[in-house]
């Protein structure tokens, strides 16, 4: 078991091998609510970033620029990551769940945007 602490609380996690709707479920407690979530993997070509405003920045002291009052489009990339738990209270997330399936929109719009080859009209014309 391993145990983060940070300026909010704490968080207990526990992989306890369990799987459900063929999602592997791990479970920890937040402020003694018991959460269960899965881990899911970003699609190939996406990737995810953790920004911190500028301002923020210079407030926290992790950044000696100058920062003007009116800009707050500055922003600097301090993380990128692959993966991501997504956590319920009490259940597991479903593998019907709105935001899992949210992910199969990556794969629609490729599809959408993907140049149609004249190769590719002839096929399905032949195919009819």
């Amino acid at each position: 078991m391993e145990e983060e602490k940070g300026t909010t609380g704490s968080i207990n996690i526990s992989l306890n091998g369990m799987e459900i709707d063929g999602l592997a479920v791990e479970e920890a407690h937040f402020r003694g609510r018991k959460l269960q979530g899965t881990t899911i993997s970003l699609p190939n070509g996406y990737a995810g970033i953790f920004l911190l405003e500028g301002r923020l920045m210079d407030f926290c002291n992790l950044c000696s620029c100058e920062v003007s009052e009116g800009n707050s489009n500055n922003w600097e990339m301090k993380a990128k990551f692959d993966k991501l738990t997504y956590w319920n209270h009490d259940t597991p997330p479903p593998k019907d769940d709105p935001f899992l399936r949210s992910f199969h929109w990556f794969t629609v719009a490729e599809a959408l945007h993907k140049q149609v080859k004249p190769e590719d009209l002839a096929t399905i014309d032949a195919d009819q």
